[in-house]
């Protein structure tokens, strides 16, 4: 049953998804090819219920630990859910990211690409998975630096074998992010990386007219995230 009380989440659904199409028209792109990675951080299973009621499958998480206590019972009542883990992954919780997700977003360091590939062959689980790249080089932020980044590309291909399908950015908060979108869109073009994860709440028109494929909103769906005690 979803609650009256969240009716909210579908009406904010409809508008993004009425934004995304004119953003997409906006591009010269069909309507449609771009997905939209709803971002369930913080929020309860009741908040995400009415969107899973409503047909959407696709979502993404921040913490493997929060996802863990929510996704399962949710995966067994709505099948078809594609998960997307889109924080930063500690090599302590890959054998858990690996079981319980279908695409990792944010593989940025060969320690991590070495450890998902050993957990890979071991559970003989192969989720997606996605280079991040830091392009405003922040070093407060995950992800490796654009200079590095095609080496690292190709290491995760050539050394590890990962199930390599694109990449991921988070441009500067306080930055434009058209040059961020430009920059990895390029860099997925040179490794012929079809996906480009790129676009949140406050920029997606932006991304989309700069060829995103998948964009993360949490906010603009769900409301404001609720603190975390």
């Amino acid at each position: 049953m979803t609650d009256d009380s969240h009716a909210d989440v579908l009406d904010n659904w409809r508008q993004v998804q009425s934004a995304v199409a004119e953003a997409e028209a906006a591009a010269g792109r069909a309507v449609g090819s771009v997905r939209v990675v709803a971002v369930g951080k913080t929020h309860p299973a009741a908040r995400i219920h009415p969107l899973l009621a409503a047909g959407h499958r696709l979502f993404g998480e921040n913490r493997v630990q929060e996802a863990a206590a929510k996704w399962p019972a949710l995966k067994a009542e709505f099948p078809g859910v594609e998960l997307h883990l889109i924080g930063p992954l500690q090599t302590n919780k890959v054998r858990e990211a690996v079981a319980l997700f279908d695409v990792i977003e944010t593989v940025d360091r060969p320690k991590l690409a070495a450890a998902l590939a050993e957990e890979m062959a071991r559970s003989g689980r192969r989720p997606a998975c996605y280079v991040e790249v830091n392009t405003g080089l922040e070093p407060q932020k995950a992800g490796v630096v654009p200079s590095d980044a095609d080496a690292f590309i190709e290491e995760c291909r050539d050394r590890w074998c990962l199930p390599l399908r694109g990449l991921m950015c988070i441009p500067p908060a306080e930055a434009d992010p058209v040059p961020h979108f430009r920059c990895l869109a390029e860099l997925g073009r040179r490794h012929a990386l079809p996906v480009l994860s790129m676009g949140m709440s406050a920029d997606y028109p932006a991304a989309v007219a700069a060829g995103a494929t998948h964009l993360r909103i949490g906010t603009a769906i769900f409301g404001r995230r609720p603190a975390i005690g």
